[in-house]
C-alpha cells in the first residue's frame, strides 16, 4: 500500500476479468429493465438543475421528447404543488406508465425540489454533478446553460446516473448533524484560542509561555483578568493574589505563584504599548471561547445519548477511541448494513490507490480524493489516536517510519487494519477481539467517566448507560459487570460522592444481571463466557 500511496509508475501482469457484471450502469441507478416493461415512450424522466431560491426543470421520455418545456420553479411551495400538477397532467396526457425525478446534488440547495417531489410520491434519484458535466461536455462543449444541464442530466439517468440515496435514519442523522456542529465549533474554538494568546502576550509578554496549558489553568487565567501588566502583578504581591486565589476557590500553589513573580520582576521593565487595549481584547476573546467550550460540552452529551442507541458504541471497546470518535464515525457512515465487508468502508471514504490500465500498463497512483471526505478525516482521527493508545498499532507505524513508509502510507494501513476490526465489531455483534489484546476495554466504564469529565446529571448517566447495556452482547456482559462491580466497591469505600454514583452503578449492575449485595460479598462476577 505504501508504494501505491506514492503514485510509483511499474508495470503489472494483465489480470483475469474475473468480475461479471449484469449491468454497465450504475448498479444503484439502472432503470433499463423498467424500460423494458412499459416501453421508452411511455417511461418519464423529470430532471430538476437546482440552484438557492429557484430551479430549472423539464419533463421527458426515455428516448428524449420533451413532454413539458425547461422553464424554471421557484422555491414556494405552491409553486411546487403547480410543478406537480403539471407532471401528473403530463403523465395522463401522454400516457406514462412509469416515471422517475433526477435532481443534481449541489449542496443543499437540491433538497427543497427533492423532499417536493418525493412527498409526492415520486420516485426521487440523485445525479452527481461530475456526471452532469461529463455528459454535457461532448453534446455542447463551448456552453454551460441551464438547459444544456437539463439535457445532460436526462442523459446521465438514462445511462444509470441517476442514483438511489438513502437518507439517513435516526439516530444516526442526528449524529451526523452534531459531530459536524461540534467540529466546527472546535475549529473556531482553537482559532480564538491563538487569538487569547497572542494579544495575551502583547500585553503581558512571556506570560503565556509560563503555562502549557493556558486556557484551561484557572490560576493563570484569574491572575491575567486581574492584571493587565507585569507591573501590577508585582503591586499584588503574593499574599493578594492568595487571596484572590481563595475567594475563586482556586488551589494556592505557592510554586506558581513564585514563578509568576519571578516573571514580573523581570519583564516589569519593558515598554508595553496599549497593554490596557490587548489585555480588554483578549478577556473579551476568552469568555467568547468559554462560551464555545460549554457549546462543545453540551453537544457531546448529546452524542453519548444517540451514540448509546447505535452498536456503534461497542467501538468504545478499542483502545483510544471513546464518545466523540466512535460518534463521529457512526454519523459518517450510518447503518452498518449498508457496507457488504470492510473493504466497503475504505471504499466509500476514497482510501484506496487510482489506477490506470491501458493494454501492458497498470500503474497505480494516489488516493480517491473526491469520495467522502468527511468519512475520510473521521477514519484518519480515529488511525492517530489508536496509534498513540495502543502498543500495537504504534509498533507497526514506528516499523513503517524505520522502513521509510510514507506516514500518510502509513496511516492508511493503520485506517485498513481497524475498518476490519470496527466491522467486525458492529457488524458482528462482537467486542474487539484482536490477538495483540488481552481484553477490551470497558464500554460503560469509558461512558462513566466520559460523563463525569462533561459534569452530566446523574439521571441521563443512568439512561446512557442503560442503554448502552442494550447494545452489548451478552457474552461480554460479565467482563462489564466485572469492571462496574470494582467502581462500585471503590466508591463504597469512599466518603465523599458515594450514594449517587453508587445507586447509579447498582442500576446498571441490575441491567446485566448482578445483585449489589454479591458486590461486596465477593469478587468473582459471572453473568456469560468472558471475551
Amino acid at each position: 500500500m505504501a508504494g501505491k500511496i506514492t503514485g510509483s509508475r511499474r508495470r503489472r501482469p494483465v489480470k483475469s476479468r474475473s468480475r461479471n457484471r449484469q449491468h454497465l450502469q450504475k448498479p444503484s441507478g439502472v432503470i433499463a429493465p423498467r424500460v423494458a416493461r412499459v416501453g421508452g415512450a411511455r417511461f418519464g424522466i423529470v430532471c430538476i438543475d437546482p440552484a438557492k431560491h429557484r430551479s430549472e426543470w423539464m419533463m421527458a421520455d426515455y428516448f428524449g421528447k420533451l413532454l413539458i418545456e425547461p422553464q424554471t420553479l421557484e422555491h414556494q411551495a405552491g409553486h411546487f404543488r403547480a410543478a406537480i400538477a403539471k407532471v401528473r397532467q403530463a403523465q395522463q396526457q401522454h400516457d406514462i406508465q412509469d416515471i422517475i425525478v433526477v435532481v443534481e446534488r449541489t449542496g443543499n440547495y437540491h433538497l427543497a425540489p427533492k423532499r417536493a417531489f418525493a412527498s409526492a410520491g415520486f420516485e426521487t434519484r440523485g445525479v452527481h454533478p461530475f456526471a452532469t458535466k461529463q455528459y454535457r461536455l461532448p453534446a455542447d462543449p463551448g456552453n454551460k446553460t441551464d438547459e444544456t444541464d437539463l439535457h445532460a442530466q436526462h442523459r446521465a439517468a438514462v445511462a444509470g446516473f441517476g442514483l438511489y440515496e438513502l437518507e439517513l435514519p435516526s439516530p444516526y442523522r442526528e449524529l451526523q448533524l452534531r459531530s459536524r456542529h461540534r467540529r466546527n465549533l472546535v475549529k473556531k474554538a482553537t482559532s480564538l484560542a491563538c487569538q487569547v494568546r497572542e494579544h495575551l502576550h502583547l500585553s503581558m509578554p512571556g506570560y503565556s509561555a509560563l503555562f502549557d496549558r493556558l486556557l484551561e489553568h484557572r490560576m493563570a487565567m484569574l491572575i491575567g483578568r486581574c492584571c493587565d501588566s507585569p507591573g501590577k502583578v508585582i503591586k499584588l504581591g503574593r499574599e493578594e493574589i492568595c487571596r484572590r486565589l481563595r475567594k475563586e476557590s482556586i488551589r494556592c500553589q505557592h510554586r506558581t505563584i513564585d514563578k509568576i513573580l519571578t516573571w514580573a520582576s523581570q519583564a516589569a521593565e519593558q515598554l508595553i504599548e496599549d497593554g490596557a487595549l490587548h489585555h480588554a481584547i483578549w478577556t473579551d476573546l476568552e469568555e467568547l471561547h468559554q462560551h464555545l467550550q460549554r457549546q462543545i460540552t453540551s453537544i457531546e452529551r448529546d452524542l453519548a445519548g444517540e451514540l448509546v442507541q447505535t452498536p456503534y458504541v461497542r467501538l468504545m471497546s478499542i483502545p483510544g477511541i471513546n464518545v466523540v470518535s466512535a460518534a463521529e464515525l457512526a454519523g459518517e457512515m450510518g447503518p452498518i448494513n449498508r457496507y457488504a465487508n470492510a473493504n466497503a468502508i475504505t471504499g466509500r471514504s476514497g482510501l484506496f490507490p487510482s489506477r490506470y490500465q491501458s493494454d501492458q500498463t497498470d500503474t497505480s497512483g494516489p488516493i480517491i480524493y473526491t469520495a467522502n471526505r468527511r468519512l475520510r478525516c473521521a477514519l484518519m482521527r480515529i488511525a492517530d489516536n489508536i496509534a498513540s493508545h495502543c502498543a500495537y498499532y504504534r509498533g507497526l507505524a514506528e516499523q513503517d517510519l524505520a522502513r521509510g513508509v510514507d506516514i500518510r502510507a502509513s496511516r492508511v494501513k493503520t485506517v485498513k487494519k481497524f475498518s476490519r476490526l470496527a466491522f467486525a465489531c458492529v457488524a458482528g455483534n462482537e467486542p474487539m477481539r484482536h490477538p495483540a489484546f488481552r481484553e477490551p476495554d470497558s464500554i460503560l466504564e469509558k461512558l462513566r467517566e466520559f460523563h463525569r469529565m462533561h459534569q452530566t446529571p446523574v439521571q441521563q448517566v443512568l439512561t446512557d448507560l442503560t442503554k448502552a447495556v442494550e447494545q452489548l452482547p451478552g457474552h461480554t456482559r460479565g467482563h462489564e459487570a466485572k469492571v462496574v462491580a470494582g467502581v462500585l466497591r471503590h466508591q463504597a469505600s469512599c466518603q465523599r460522592g458515594a450514594v449517587g454514583i453508587g445507586e447509579l452503578l447498582t442500576a446498571v449492575l441490575a441491567r446485566l444481571g448482578i445483585n449489589a449485595n454479591e458486590v461486596n460479598e465477593t469478587s468473582t462476577l459471572e453473568t456469560g463466557d468472558r471475551p
